[in-house]
């Protein structure tokens, strides 16, 4: 069989297609999309889910002049494969190749970046009355999955746009998945007739008693009828309340289906929502089976699906974390674990399973995560919340009034900070240090290893007012022994000093202080004066002591974070020299002022001068 892939560089190849050929142009992109992610890793299963309703987007719309607005992007690698960037595809989410998300820079068919979920709604109500005001005819679509639903900012655009007369398409990607299972009073709702015990009792029943094909084909069909009477009857009153006219649900795996009902949907006017159905996972067995393992699993055998270990040559700090909150739960039984639909990811679903009355997901609700955790603490509790350090930025204004204002004992855990890889600018937990130093009440660690973690979480547990927070890096851990470290606090305030030097001090904070000491190590090495080496630990509240013994007794000091230079530690530093009269000179290596693009999380740090070769480069410049 003739590909029909390699016949397809932009959407206009694909609309002289017949069904059948839209449903071989889908299965052949699905193969293509298994062969690239199996070794070059990426988002599988949502994309997988979401093939035939972009293809049918493509089909029906005249994209790019008609936009498609995606929900934070997980789903789109089919669009991408699509629309110009087949061959791209292959070095998706790498360094010089294209991004894993929809990025307006990259392609006039991305119409929006995405890369947070719950942002669609309010970005394609936003095109689509820029059209009117322009007078132009482009239609605009907003994709968003369930998952993506749960968020509040969902439910702000759908209420704006219900109450206009935009014309706006919002296509309800329902998969019963975010990354882990979707949680929640609308995903209950939605769920609540295909998930009957008796609905099913009686479809199993009646299912094993017809035996010949057309009859069962016949039953299906009705059961298809039935259950689209009923969910809009529940499911769409919802919508419905908001000022949207339902459609639906249909089998959004189901091309023609999807071709059949946006052709009809296109031509309407005004907010209208299309409810559809689809399997996280779709085409592929292992990735049906277990969508959240599928959701990013890395290299994988694209035959047999085995996912190919991965090197973990130390315990990563999520495993960490992980561990210790389950400890310190069984010790206090104050302790509860709060995340925004993120529980395997951050280790917490270790907490659900042994504990689960003592587990809150609230979806992915950040800002919630942040006040449920306050009125948690309010009631005497001693909530964890475990947030992606980039997420974060959606609960700022929680953390300061909710949190700080109130002195509210919540342990903040910050995820995923500093430089993620492959995700990229996204996604990179860069701004946190800068963003939570500036607001009082708050104390903010950055461990330096696995030991500090745990250590870290024990004595935010101790901390009897204010938020507590602890950031730390995606991945592996430097490789120190933790997990039967006694449990003690690490005193606010006071950080650490790990070499004797002269000449020099470098002030590191969190996981850069083993590149600090193997860049001093080269500097002696190569006849230089080796460097003193301290660990601030902490950002807030700093340790002003080692700051006026750096001041008085080296003629440099280099700060190394690795989060934004600006407003973190090398700010913390300057700042507080020049209020002392200090006239030491100052160097900082961090994160610099722009955005970084996705790479490795080897390669991100190099190009920022995060590693042990750019310290040493900064040295000698000093020297």
């Amino acid at each position: 069989m003739d590909s029909l892939l390699d016949q397809v560089k932009f959407p206009q190849d694909i609309r002289g297609f017949d069904t059948e050929q839209l449903k071989q142009l889908c299965a052949e992109i699905r193969s293509y999309m298994l062969e690239c992610c199996s070794h070059n890793p990426g988002h599988v299963a949502s994309s997988l889910g979401a093939v035939e309703l972009i293809v049918g987007l493509h089909y029906v719309y005249h994209t790019p002049e008609d936009k498609i607005v995606f929900d934070v992007g997980h789903q789109a690698y089919a669009h991408k494969i699509l629309t110009g960037r087949k061959e791209a595809f292959a070095r998706n989410r790498t360094e010089d190749g294209i991004s894993g998300f929809p990025r307006m820079e990259e392609s006039p068919y991305d119409a929006f970046g995405a890369g947070h979920a719950s942002t669609s709604v309010s970005a394609a109500l936003g095109l689509a009355e820029a059209a009117k005001c322009r007078g132009s005819r482009e239609k605009v679509v907003a994709l968003i999955g369930d998952g993506a639903l749960t968020g509040g900012l969902a439910f702000e655009g759908l209420n704006n746009a219900g109450n206009s007369e935009a014309d706006l398409l919002v296509i309800l990607n329902d998969n019963n998945q975010s990354i882990d299972g979707n949680l929640g009073g609308l995903h209950n709702h939605l769920m609540k007739l295909t998930t009957s015990t008796a609905y099913n009792r009686v479809k199993d029943k009646v299912w094993r008693s017809l035996g010949e094909t057309r009859t069962r084909n016949f039953f299906q069909r009705w059961i298809r009828s039935l259950k689209s009477w009923a969910v809009t009857k529940t499911g769409g009153d919802l919508f419905e309340s908001l000022g949207f006219r339902y459609f639906g649900p249909i089998d959004g795996n189901d091309i023609e289906a999807v071709t059949r009902t946006l052709a009809k949907l296109r031509e309407m006017k005004g907010p209208r929502l299309l409810h559809c159905y689809t399997l996280k996972g779709k085409g592929f067995a292992p990735a049906e089976a277990d969508p959240t393992r599928w959701h990013a699993p890395g290299k994988f055998d694209p035959v047999s699906g085995e996912i190919l270990p991965s090197p973990h040559p130390h315990d990563r700090y999520q495993d960490v974390f992980g561990q210790t909150l389950l400890e310190l739960a069984r010790m206090d039984k104050r302790v509860v674990g709060i995340t925004p639909a993120m529980a395997t990811g951050c280790g917490m679903n270790l907490l659900a399973r042994q504990m689960p009355e003592r587990f809150f997901d609230v979806g992915i609700e950040e800002e919630h995560a942040v006040t449920f955790s306050a009125g948690l603490a309010a009631g005497g509790m001693r909530p964890f919340c475990n947030i992606y350090s980039s997420f974060s930025q959606r609960a700022y204004d929680q953390i300061i009034h909710d949190l700080a204002l109130q002195q509210l004992p919540v342990v903040l855990c910050l995820d995923r900070a500093g430089l993620v890889g492959e995700d990229g600018a996204t996604h990179h937990g860069v701004f946190d240090l800068a963003a939570y130093r500036s607001v009082p009440c708050v104390t903010l660690i950055a461990p330096r290893d696995e030991r500090e973690l745990r250590l870290a979480m024990y004595t935010g547990l101790q901390q009897e007012t204010g938020p507590y927070i602890i950031r730390y890096p995606r991945g592996m851990g430097e490789g120190t022994p933790w997990a039967d470290a006694p449990l003690t606090t690490l005193e606010p305030g006071r950080g650490e000093c790990l070499q004797e030097g002269s000449r020099t001090a470098i002030l590191t904070l969190g996981p850069m202080a083993g590149q600090a000491l193997e860049a001093a190590r080269r500097f002696e090495a190569e006849g230089g004066a080796a460097p003193a080496v301290y660990d601030m630990r902490y950002l807030k509240p700093l340790d002003e002591g080692i700051l006026s013994e750096a001041a008085s007794r080296f003629e440099n000091i280099l700060t190394v974070e690795d989060g934004s230079l600006k407003g973190g530690l090398y700010g913390a530093v300057c700042e507080y020299l020049a209020g002392q009269g200090f006239r030491t000179r100052v160097r900082g290596i961090g994160i610099p002022d722009r955005f970084i693009p996705q790479a490795s999380q080897r390669q991100e740090r190099h190009a920022c001068g995060l590693d042990a070769d750019g310290i040493l480069t900064e040295l000698k410049n000093l020297s």
